[in-house]
């Protein structure tokens, strides 16, 4: 029974590595964006926002309803903050891939 089973696993495994197309790495991008405004959290939105609109004003509108990036991976974005008297500066970095 125990082979049985990783056998199985191995199959389910291999079918599901061999579903992903060879150049899926090729697909992925890197955005970069900047954001402006009184916080840093609404700095850290608005250059959320930048990354999206520069990839697709679909995805991003879908976004902005709370419904994912639909066709994309939106990776964890990496920021760069800094407040010059009263304004925050956001930049923002992002992986996007095409699903």
């Amino acid at each position: 029974m125990r082979k049985l089973t990783v056998l199985m696993f191995a199959a389910l495994a291999a079918s599901t590595f061999a579903a992903i197309p060879a150049n899926a790495k090729s697909s992925c991008f890197k955005k970069y964006s900047v954001g402006e405004s009184l916080t840093q959290d609404s700095a850290k939105f608005q250059a959320d926002e930048a990354l999206l609109q520069s990839t697709d004003w679909g995805v991003w509108a879908v976004w902005m309803t709370g419904g994912g990036t639909p066709g994309y991976s939106f990776s964890p974005r990496k920021y760069r903050c800094s407040d010059s008297g009263g304004m925050w500066t956001c930049h923002a970095q992002a992986t996007f891939c095409k699903l």
